[in-house]
Formats: structure tokens, sequence, C-alpha cells
């Protein structure tokens, strides 16, 4: 197919975009944390993915390729916006409609959806792409490794320091979100 493309076979490269679409979103919004961002994100991933298609070694795996090329664009992105905090609600994200759940249920999910992103924001950035790739995009840790360029036991190092890490944090943080909730009971 990538020669195809090369060729300039217009029908070839839409498939190509079709069958990874979805994959560089979800890597976009695990590393983005805001939709309409991850889909700038994953337009730009494919502009760059047509004008340096021929770079492309055949080295490794072409998704191995594009996720580099999706992880080096959404840096990029962030660099550019300078941001440090960009999850929203889970319930934005899959614009989840306030008929689905109590006021009382969703105003909580809200704060738990929060503190889990919190949470992964303040994970050491080889520990969050680890884990972003593995748990949310569901790679394998051999793919994970060629796109961190690290070996297989440093990348199931890093998902492991990356668990322990974020229970430390959500139970200090769930422990100290119900020690909130106590005081205003009393009050």
């Amino acid at each position: 197919m990538i020669n195809s493309i090369l060729a300039g076979n217009q029908r070839d490269f839409e498939q190509l975009i079709k069958m990874y679409e979805s994959n560089v979103f979800c890597v976009s919004i695990g590393l983005i944390h805001n939709k309409e961002d991850a889909e700038e994100v994953t337009q730009d991933v494919f502009l760059k993915v047509y004008r340096s298609l021929s770079t492309f070694n055949k080295k490794s795996a072409f998704s191995t390729w594009l996720y580099r090329l999706t992880i080096n664009t959404c840096l990029n992105f962030l660099r550019k916006k300078n941001r440090k905090h960009f999850w929203t609600s889970l319930s934005e994200i899959f614009q989840i409609s306030s008929k689905e759940a109590s006021a009382e249920a969703s105003m909580i999910n809200r704060h738990d959806d929060e503190m889990i992103k919190q949470a992964i924001d303040s994970l050491p950035y080889k520990q969050r792409l680890a884990f972003v790739l593995t748990k949310y995009e569901e790679l394998p840790q051999r793919e994970v490794a060629a796109i961190m360029k690290l070996s297989e036991g440093a990348v199931e190092q890093l998902v492991l320091r990356a668990k322990n890490n974020l229970r430390k944090k959500l139970k200090t943080a769930i422990g100290f979100y119900n020690i909130q909730l106590s005081k205003n009971e009393t009050t």
C-alpha cells in the first residue's frame, strides 16, 4: 500500500487514513486530553504522513513509525500551546447527556475523572507515555518498546511504576477528598 501511495494513488491513502485514524486519535487524546485539539493533531499527523511517507524506511512496522510521528506531533502541539492541564471531563469527551446520570452522580464522576486525570498528568513523561500506550491504546509491550525506543523490560518497569505512582496519588487524593466531605457534613 505504501508504494501505491508513493506512486500517487489517493484511494490507498484514504484507505490508510481509515485504517489508522482512530488509533492516531486515541493516542492524541491520551496525551493532549482535549477532543478538539486531538482532532486537529490527528489531521496534522496525516498531513505529515502524506508529506513524509517517502522517509519511511520500512525497518520497522508502519504502525510503529505512525505512532512515533503521532507522539512527536502531540509533543510539538503541547509545546506550542504551553499548557499544563489538558484533560477535559470524560463526559465532555464522550458527550454524555445529563439525562444519563443524576446530578449528584454526575458531580462525583466528574470529581473522580478529574482526580484520575490529574494523577496521570503528574506522572513523569515516560511513565505517562508507557501507561497511555499500553492501557488506553492497548498496544503490546513490544510495540510500545519500539515506539519509545526502549527495551520491553524498560516499558514493563515504566508501566509498573506508573501504576504504583497512580495508586499512591489516588489513595492520597481520595483520603483528602473523604476528609473534606466529612468536614462539610459536620458543618
